[in-house]
């Protein structure tokens, strides 16, 4: 009996043996979504070191939703464009953050420009609607939900008469300031979503209604990093339970009261009377 290997035969055991430490080395480092969120995770971390340049907190206290799309690619060579992605969570009726939904950012500009940057990008949704939009799953920001560059900081307030649904943020080189993103496509991450939660098809309804739910640690500490910002109730998801008892309607000569920075009085889910400008 022949025991030489054929050079065919050596050359598939050596592929085999070659290939053997990638796929180790992919089944032990984190996936694509996980590490998403723990960059996502860091962001917020970081922003929330800063309080002089970091969302308001009277303006997180509000959110309906929150996305962070981590290193956004802005490329150009006369025409230009971006790309991200990210996670977004959005509140229930308890004023719990969901599970995170992953989705993309891209957009486009004309111009004379040159060049590349890397961002990070925040996402303030502070209207039901704004988030009820993305049930469909994509919009465009200006387009089907009015946006604006954000304030920043302790004082800080938007521009007077702002109406806008969603308030955008950016970070680059260590700076944070408010960015206008009119023209920018959010959309639903559907293998992303479909990966990390073991599903086909899952929809934004049954991420955020709780029908497919997660107990990755990354997820955890993405959802606890945006509820400290929001001075959130919770750091965990809700689970799937019956809509709470409506609660009894405020008389009607009194307005809504403002937003505390103690964490005092819990603002979500009230709409805000006037949108655009920090409370007084």
């Amino acid at each position: 009996m022949n025991r030489c290997m054929s050079p065919g035969a050596r050359l598939c055991v050596a592929a085999l043996f070659a290939f053997l430490p990638a796929a180790f080395a992919q089944a032990t480092e984190p996936g694509r979504e996980e590490a998403r969120l723990i960059t996502a995770t860091q962001v917020l971390e970081e922003l929330r070191a800063t309080p002089d340049q970091n969302v308001p907190d009277w303006l997180m206290q509000r959110a309906y939703g929150v996305a962070v799309i981590p290193e956004v690619i802005k490329a150009a060579f006369v025409f230009g464009g971006r790309h991200g992605n990210g996670a977004l969570t959005v509140r229930d009726a308890s004023g719990r953050f969901s599970n995170p939904i992953f989705i993309t950012l891209t957009g486009g500009s004309v111009g004379w420009q040159i060049g590349a940057t890397s961002t990070d990008v925040v996402l303030v949704f502070v209207t039901a609607r704004s988030v009820e939009n993305f049930a469909r799953g994509k919009f465009t920001l200006g387009a089907d939900a009015s946006v604006a560059a954000g304030p920043v900081g302790r004082q800080g307030e938007a521009a007077a008469g702002i109406n806008a649904e969603i308030y955008s943020y950016s970070r680059s080189r260590g700076l944070f300031a408010g960015v206008a993103l009119d023209g920018t496509e959010v959309a639903f991450d559907s293998h992303a979503n479909d990966t990390f939660y073991h599903s086909n098809e899952v929809t934004t309804t049954e991420i955020t209604g709780g029908k497919v739910t997660t107990t990755d640690e990354a997820a955890r500490r993405f959802l606890a990093a945006v509820a400290t910002s929001a001075n959130a109730t919770g750091t965990e998801p809700a689970a799937p339970s019956a809509p709470p008892p409506p609660a009894a309607p405020p008389a009607a000569a009194a307005p809504p009261p403002p937003p505390s920075s103690s964490g005092g009085v819990k603002t979500y889910p009230m709409e805000d009377s006037q949108p655009g400008s920090e409370p007084k």
